[in-house]
């Protein structure tokens, strides 16, 4: 394994890490500031939209806890560009709710910018899946 593919697969496991701890500032530091997102249902969206989405609708109140695990199927790196393709399994259990689980394939872009990797594009197709 190369040094670009440990970079991508600890920038995965980063994020990972980040979403379950509900580290948003975290999160949004692995994105590139034109950071696109395309999900099933909706127009593609960006890094302030996603933002957006992790916010409490109000203060005070409680954030769904937000658990995954990424398996990395291919990673393919071309100058300061590359792509991976992961299985993705997303649980979100909001407060006091039952929990729902997504699981499926991503493509992610990564652009190489100030000498990291950065998510650039994603493209999510995850759908729900009985507990």
């Amino acid at each position: 394994m190369n040094t670009d593919e440990r970079e991508i697969r600890e920038l995965v496991d980063t994020w990972m890490a980040a979403t379950k701890a509900g580290d948003v500032a975290g999160v949004l530091d692995l994105m590139t500031d034109d950071a696109k997102f395309l999900v099933a249902g909706r127009p593609p969206f960006g890094k302030e939209q996603f933002a957006k989405a992790l916010e409490p609708p109000a203060p005070g109140t409680a954030m769904p806890t937000i658990d995954g695990h990424s398996d990395i199927q291919e990673v393919h790196v071309e100058g300061n560009l590359a792509y991976i393709v992961t299985q993705l399994s997303v649980d979100v259990t909001p407060p006091g709710g039952p929990t729902t689980r997504r699981t499926g394939h991503t493509l992610t872009v990564l652009r190489k910018q100030g000498g990291r990797w950065q998510l650039a594009r994603d493209a999510n197709l995850l759908t729900p899946v009985k507990l």
